[in-house]
Protein backbone atom coordinates (compact mmCIF):
# COMPACT_ATOMS: atom_id res chain seq x y z
CA UNK A 1 0.00 0.00 0.00
CA UNK A 2 1.55 3.34 -1.02
CA UNK A 3 1.97 5.76 1.88
CA UNK A 4 2.53 9.43 1.03
CA UNK A 5 3.87 11.70 3.76
CA UNK A 6 3.64 15.50 3.57
CA UNK A 7 6.18 17.16 5.85
CA UNK A 8 8.01 20.42 6.54
CA UNK A 9 9.38 21.83 9.82
CA UNK A 10 7.62 25.16 9.32
CA UNK A 11 3.94 25.81 9.83
CA UNK A 12 1.78 27.59 7.30
CA UNK A 13 3.60 26.34 4.22
CA UNK A 14 0.65 24.45 2.74
CA UNK A 15 1.07 20.92 4.14
CA UNK A 16 -2.67 20.39 4.70
CA UNK A 17 -3.51 21.85 1.29
CA UNK A 18 -1.16 19.37 -0.33
CA UNK A 19 -2.26 16.41 1.80
CA UNK A 20 -5.98 16.93 1.23
CA UNK A 21 -5.57 17.40 -2.51
CA UNK A 22 -3.33 14.34 -2.83
CA UNK A 23 -6.03 12.34 -1.03
CA UNK A 24 -8.59 13.89 -3.37
CA UNK A 25 -6.54 12.83 -6.37
CA UNK A 26 -6.29 9.22 -5.18
CA UNK A 27 -10.04 9.18 -4.47
CA UNK A 28 -10.76 10.55 -7.96
CA UNK A 29 -8.88 7.54 -9.37
CA UNK A 30 -11.18 5.18 -7.50
CA UNK A 31 -8.70 4.21 -4.77
CA UNK A 32 -9.73 3.44 -1.18
CA UNK A 33 -7.76 6.28 0.37
CA UNK A 34 -7.24 7.27 3.98
CA UNK A 35 -6.07 10.69 5.13
CA UNK A 36 -4.48 10.87 8.57
CA UNK A 37 -3.02 13.48 10.88
CA UNK A 38 0.16 13.29 12.85
CA UNK A 39 -0.71 16.85 13.79
CA UNK A 40 -2.10 18.27 17.02
CA UNK A 41 -4.25 20.69 15.05
CA UNK A 42 -5.90 17.76 13.25
CA UNK A 43 -6.32 19.96 10.19
CA UNK A 44 -7.05 17.11 7.82
CA UNK A 45 -9.59 15.59 10.19
CA UNK A 46 -11.39 18.93 10.42
CA UNK A 47 -11.40 19.14 6.62
CA UNK A 48 -12.85 15.64 6.32
CA UNK A 49 -15.67 16.73 8.64
CA UNK A 50 -16.61 19.37 6.04
CA UNK A 51 -16.58 16.97 3.12
CA UNK A 52 -20.05 16.52 1.58
CA UNK A 53 -21.51 13.01 1.50
CA UNK A 54 -21.84 13.04 -2.29
CA UNK A 55 -18.07 13.57 -2.72
CA UNK A 56 -15.82 10.59 -3.35
CA UNK A 57 -15.11 8.94 -0.01
CA UNK A 58 -11.91 9.64 1.92
CA UNK A 59 -11.57 7.92 5.29
CA UNK A 60 -9.70 9.02 8.39
CA UNK A 61 -6.52 7.41 9.56
CA UNK A 62 -6.26 7.91 13.29
CA UNK A 63 -2.94 8.87 14.83
CA UNK A 64 -2.35 9.21 18.54
CA UNK A 65 -0.36 11.96 20.22
CA UNK A 66 1.75 9.63 22.36
CA UNK A 67 1.96 6.53 20.23
CA UNK A 68 2.92 5.43 16.78
CA UNK A 69 0.61 5.90 13.84
CA UNK A 70 -2.39 3.58 13.86
CA UNK A 71 -2.46 1.33 10.82
CA UNK A 72 -5.37 1.75 8.40
CA UNK A 73 -8.09 -0.90 8.36
CA UNK A 74 -8.20 -3.66 5.79
CA UNK A 75 -9.24 -2.57 2.32
CA UNK A 76 -7.29 0.67 2.25
CA UNK A 77 -5.18 0.92 -0.91
CA UNK A 78 -3.57 4.36 -0.45
CA UNK A 79 -2.69 6.45 2.61
CA UNK A 80 -1.75 10.11 2.99
CA UNK A 81 -0.26 11.54 6.19
CA UNK A 82 -0.28 15.21 7.19
CA UNK A 83 2.43 16.07 9.73
CA UNK A 84 2.91 18.89 12.25
CA UNK A 85 5.47 21.66 12.15
CA UNK A 86 8.55 20.76 14.16
CA UNK A 87 8.25 16.99 13.70
CA UNK A 88 11.37 15.57 15.36
CA UNK A 89 12.89 12.86 17.55
CA UNK A 90 11.52 9.32 17.60
CA UNK A 91 8.23 10.41 16.02
CA UNK A 92 10.17 11.81 13.09
CA UNK A 93 11.96 8.49 12.59
CA UNK A 94 8.76 6.44 13.00
CA UNK A 95 6.74 8.53 10.58
CA UNK A 96 9.51 8.76 7.98
CA UNK A 97 9.84 4.98 8.21
CA UNK A 98 6.25 4.55 7.05
CA UNK A 99 6.59 6.61 3.88
CA UNK A 100 7.05 5.36 0.35
CA UNK A 101 6.93 8.90 -0.98
CA UNK A 102 7.66 12.06 0.96
CA UNK A 103 6.56 15.46 -0.32
CA UNK A 104 8.06 18.64 1.13
CA UNK A 105 6.04 21.81 0.41
CA UNK A 106 8.17 24.92 0.19
CA UNK A 107 7.23 28.58 -0.18
CA UNK A 108 9.52 31.07 -1.95
CA UNK A 109 10.50 33.02 1.19
CA UNK A 110 14.03 33.23 2.51
CA UNK A 111 12.89 32.05 5.96
CA UNK A 112 11.17 28.96 4.57
CA UNK A 113 14.11 28.20 2.32
CA UNK A 114 16.68 28.13 5.11
CA UNK A 115 14.43 26.22 7.52
CA UNK A 116 13.85 23.61 4.85
CA UNK A 117 17.53 23.09 4.01
CA UNK A 118 18.32 21.45 7.36
CA UNK A 119 15.13 19.40 7.17
CA UNK A 120 16.05 18.04 3.74
CA UNK A 121 19.47 17.02 5.05
CA UNK A 122 17.81 15.12 7.91
CA UNK A 123 15.40 13.45 5.54
CA UNK A 124 18.19 12.24 3.30
CA UNK A 125 19.90 10.71 6.34
CA UNK A 126 16.75 9.14 7.80
CA UNK A 127 15.03 7.66 4.80
CA UNK A 128 15.18 3.91 4.36
CA UNK A 129 18.05 3.62 1.90
CA UNK A 130 16.50 4.48 -1.46
CA UNK A 131 13.04 3.16 -0.67
CA UNK A 132 11.56 6.52 0.30
CA UNK A 133 11.33 8.89 -2.64
CA UNK A 134 11.55 12.58 -1.71
CA UNK A 135 10.09 15.37 -3.83
CA UNK A 136 9.67 19.13 -3.40
CA UNK A 137 6.57 21.11 -4.31
CA UNK A 138 6.78 24.88 -4.59
CA UNK A 139 3.72 26.46 -2.95
CA UNK A 140 2.11 29.82 -3.78
CA UNK A 141 4.69 30.40 -6.47
CA UNK A 142 4.51 33.34 -8.84
CA UNK A 143 6.99 32.40 -11.54
CA UNK A 144 7.63 36.03 -12.48
CA UNK A 145 9.12 37.12 -9.15
CA UNK A 146 12.58 37.39 -7.62
CA UNK A 147 11.42 35.11 -4.80
CA UNK A 148 10.66 32.37 -7.33
CA UNK A 149 14.13 32.79 -8.85
CA UNK A 150 15.70 32.49 -5.39
CA UNK A 151 13.65 29.36 -4.71
CA UNK A 152 14.85 27.78 -7.94
CA UNK A 153 18.48 28.59 -7.09
CA UNK A 154 18.09 26.98 -3.67
CA UNK A 155 16.41 23.86 -5.03
CA UNK A 156 19.11 23.37 -7.66
CA UNK A 157 21.69 22.71 -4.94
CA UNK A 158 19.67 20.21 -2.92
CA UNK A 159 19.81 17.12 -5.08
CA UNK A 160 16.09 16.55 -4.53
CA UNK A 161 13.68 16.73 -7.48
CA UNK A 162 11.00 19.38 -7.80
CA UNK A 163 7.86 17.48 -8.70
CA UNK A 164 5.68 20.55 -9.23
CA UNK A 165 4.77 24.13 -8.40
CA UNK A 166 1.35 25.41 -7.34
CA UNK A 167 0.24 28.98 -7.79
CA UNK A 168 -1.19 31.29 -5.17
CA UNK A 169 -4.95 31.11 -5.75
CA UNK A 170 -8.14 31.37 -3.71
CA UNK A 171 -9.37 28.15 -5.31
CA UNK A 172 -7.66 26.08 -2.61
CA UNK A 173 -9.02 28.23 0.21
CA UNK A 174 -12.58 28.19 -1.09
CA UNK A 175 -12.58 24.47 -1.83
CA UNK A 176 -11.05 23.58 1.54
CA UNK A 177 -13.85 25.44 3.31
CA UNK A 178 -16.27 22.98 1.68
CA UNK A 179 -14.19 19.84 2.26
CA UNK A 180 -13.33 19.63 -1.44
CA UNK A 181 -10.26 19.48 -3.67
CA UNK A 182 -9.49 20.55 -7.23
CA UNK A 183 -10.27 16.95 -8.24
CA UNK A 184 -13.84 17.11 -6.92
CA UNK A 185 -15.30 19.82 -9.15
CA UNK A 186 -15.80 20.44 -12.86
CA UNK A 187 -12.33 20.51 -14.48
CA UNK A 188 -13.15 23.66 -16.40
CA UNK A 189 -13.37 25.65 -13.17
CA UNK A 190 -9.83 24.72 -12.09
CA UNK A 191 -8.15 23.92 -15.39
CA UNK A 192 -4.99 25.90 -14.66
CA UNK A 193 -4.61 24.22 -11.28
CA UNK A 194 -5.15 20.74 -12.69
CA UNK A 195 -2.42 21.44 -15.24
CA UNK A 196 -0.04 22.29 -12.40
CA UNK A 197 -1.03 19.10 -10.59
CA UNK A 198 -0.32 16.86 -13.58
CA UNK A 199 3.45 16.37 -12.94
CA UNK A 200 2.78 15.88 -9.21
CA UNK A 201 0.21 13.19 -9.97
CA UNK A 202 2.58 11.49 -12.40
CA UNK A 203 5.25 11.40 -9.67
CA UNK A 204 2.76 10.00 -7.15
CA UNK A 205 1.81 7.24 -9.58
CA UNK A 206 5.38 6.40 -10.61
Amino acid sequence: MPVVLVANPKGGVGKSTLATNIAGYFASRGHAVMLGDVDRQQSSRLWLGLRPPQARPISTWEATEDNSVVRPPRGTTHAVLDTPAGLHGWRFKDVIGLADKLIVPLQPSIFDIYATREFIDRLLEQRRAEKTQIGLVGMRVNARTLAADRLNEFIAGLGVPVVGELRDTQNYVQLAARGLTVFDIAPGRVQRDLEQWQPICEWLDS
